[in-house]
């Protein structure tokens, strides 16, 4: 995981406090799931916000947001069955030439799991930290890399 580069947006309106951070990651492999849990706990802690929602959101239609136990073996298994789900030598729809952007569709595949497993999760905020359960991990996944991408981290509160 390359380090994040962060690009902020910040806005307070009556005491609440609104701040957006844009952050990227280069992917490494055609398909991973990237833990992503510890950059989003530090913007919500360098927001200041002690009672709030933070709400995290994937930027791309060929990629996601997970929450599940933070362990290998449960990454690998969520990629070999999305696979098995949606294999890339299918007869999609989507492969075939996009007249309206000039461009040949051959990720289908891609996109199907990004709607399955979700683009955004979100979480409260108590007492300056993300309230979640003991083995709930946020990961970014990757589904038709390795490439740049970024995600959208957005916290709310007071």
């Amino acid at each position: 995981l390359a380090g994040p580069q962060l690009r902020t947006g910040n806005k307070a309106v009556n005491g609440m406090i609104i701040k957006l951070e844009r952050i990227k990651v280069q992917t490494r492999k055609g398909e991973e799931a990237i833990d992503i849990t510890a950059q989003v706990e530090e913007v919500v802690r360098k927001t200041g916000v002690k009672q709030g929602l933070v709400n995290v959101m994937t930027c791309h239609t060929s990629s996601g947001l997970l929450v599940t136990e933070g362990i290998p073996c449960l990454e690998e298994d969520i990629l070999t069955h999305f696979s098995r789900l949606f294999p890339d030598d299918e007869n999609y729809h989507h492969h075939r030439y996009l007249d309206y952007d000039g461009r040949l569709g051959f990720n289908a595949e891609t996109h199907l799991k990004s709607i399955l497993g979700g683009i955004s999760c979100f979480f409260p905020i108590e007492d300056g930290k993300i309230v979640r359960g003991s083995r709930q991990t946020i990961y970014f996944m990757e589904y038709d890399g390795p490439l740049l991408r970024t995600y959208m981290v957005q916290v709310l509160g007071e």
